[in-house]
């Protein structure tokens, strides 16, 4: 739904500008586009194929010819393409578990026009054995996985509305796994006041053990976040209900206060302008929601990104401004509930996932932008800041010629001093550096890169530094075009 520019306060504006103030340590720069084929909805993160490497599932949303294609990690932040498979009618989102308890990925696949869930269990070579439908009593919005009855078998919940017949359910149903990547029939909950539900999320909201779900959605004219808690069979009892903004699209849990039985809620609010955070009390009731500022916030991670303990949140975030400046923002953290305000990283994405994609042991964000059919990489590069963090462009260069250099901001935001080993460029591009062995903390440098294209056509490549910050190298992305003479 469109953004209305217009009706910002003038608060939220100050606020977005005062967000491009001090950075965060953890820092993100863009590593790969890859393109994907069809209109791709979102995807699932997980080690499909079991090399260590994270892989992407991507859910292709085409009534036409809706399905699942694998993306294999190659374990730097990039991927490249597997098998894709036929799933439903009109799939949109997944999960991710291991239904069989034997450590190979299974996928659960929602259909937003077929009354039914899609199980794909997984060959452990990052192949999928063909879907298997499971009835529903309407067609799923979204799912998610976990052990509702306790029994150590991961089940599946579906978030529903209306039916093939038009009926409408607004309703979570579970199915029981039975442990050998089987289910059970649905057990139906309904959700309260008619709600049309968004999003959900899992945890144990009151610490009984049992899992609970929240559910974002809308009950006309307001938007609520609603707390359901698990009864340990599958189950759900309505126990709280909150106002949010407007559209609340995304949801995710985590403990954003040093106390670790106080599971705490964050609501991605599309058209409100803002992130919504709800403070758990540890026994399923909330404080009401303190609103962050986020511009089209289509998605929410919570995450310790940092890695100073304390969970930050990642949001998909554009500015109100009239150039439209897309990308992540990043609200750190303050281990008491609160978070700073946000730092927007560039890059045009919706959905969002986080996981470690280069194994260096930070915690990556992996974005989609649907409409042109591209997954965008942010790695986390620690310490190491570059600015700016989009890859160079040098548009069109003559053959044979060199660009004038597009320089890079390289700054040391750790407490130590960064060893820099070597700075390489790729073939076709040049790379210069005033960074020399050693940036001390705080400190920055300039890398600059030309271009010499020495034949017609775009080119991609990178400059590549190998420093102590990581154990991997850090990228630069480059790309340009070899025009004629």
């Amino acid at each position: 739904m469109p953004f209305q520019k217009i009706s910002l306060p003038i608060a939220l504006l100050a606020t977005w500008f005062i967000s491009f103030g001090p950075r965060a340590v953890a820092q993100f720069e863009t590593r790969s586009n890859l393109h994907v084929s069809g209109y791709t909805a979102s995807f699932v993160v997980g080690d499909f194929n079991g090399d260590g490497a994270l892989d992407l599932a991507t859910v292709i949303a085409d009534p036409a010819r809706g399905g699942v294609a694998i993306y294999l990690g190659n374990g730097d932040g990039t991927f490249r393409a597997g098998a894709t498979y036929t799933v439903g009618i009109f799939p949109t989102f997944g999960a991710t578990a291991s239904f069989r308890n034997n450590g190979v990925l299974d996928l659960v696949i929602n259909d937003k026009l077929n009354n039914s869930v899609w199980v794909m269990l997984g060959n452990g070579d990052g192949t999928f054995q063909p879907a298997v439908a499971y009835p529903t009593t309407a067609e799923s919005y979204t799912v998610g996985v976990g052990d509702f009855n306790g029994d150590g078998k991961t089940d599946i919940i579906a978030l529903e509305g209306h039916n093939t017949s038009g009926e409408y359910c607004d309703c979570v149903e579970v199915l029981l796994g039975k442990g050998d990547g089987t289910f059970g029939t649905p057990i139906r909950t309904s959700l309260p006041d008619k709600l049309a539900g968004y999003a959900i999320a899992t945890g144990d909201f009151n610490n009984d053990g049992k899992l609970d779900v929240a559910v974002v959605g809308e009950t006309f004219p307001a938007y609520n976040a609603v707390i359901m808690l698990g009864n340990g069979a599958g189950g759900f009892t309505v126990d709280g209900d909150y106002i949010v903004s407007n559209v609340p699209d995304a949801i995710a849990t985590g403990y954003f206060t040093a106390s670790k039985d106080k599971l705490d809620l964050a609501v991605a609010n599309e058209e409100g302008g803002s992130v919504s955070v709800l403070l758990g009390y540890g026994n399923g009731k909330f404080e009401q929601p303190v609103n962050y500022p986020a511009f089209e916030c289509d998605w929410v991670l919570a995450e310790d990104f940092d890695g100073d303990g304390k969970i930050d949140l990642a949001v998909s975030d554009s500015s109100p401004l009239p150039q439209q400046i897309s990308g992540v923002s990043i609200f750190k953290g303050n281990g008491d509930g609160t978070f700073q305000a946000g730092v927007l990283y560039p890059a045009t994405v919706g959905f969002l996932a986080a996981g470690d994609v280069n194994g260096d042991g930070k915690i990556d964000i992996v974005g989609l932008y649907g409409l042109k059919g591209s997954i965008i990489t942010l790695l986390n590069t620690g310490v190491v800041s570059f600015s700016p963090t989009t890859p160079l462009d040098f548009k069109d260069q003559a053959v044979g010629t060199t660009s004038a250099p597009q320089a890079v901001t390289l700054t040391n935001s750790g407490t130590v001093e960064l060893k820099i080993k070597s700075v390489t460029a790729s073939a076709g591009f040049g790379v210069t550096s005033s960074c020399g062995s050693i940036v001390t903390a705080g400190a920055s440098c300039t890398i600059s890169a030309t271009f010499s294209p020495t034949k017609q056509g775009p080119m991609e490549g990178t400059v590549t530094i190998v420093d102590s910050a990581s154990s991997k190298p850090q990228v630069i992305e480059l790309q340009g075009t070899g025009s004629p003479d």
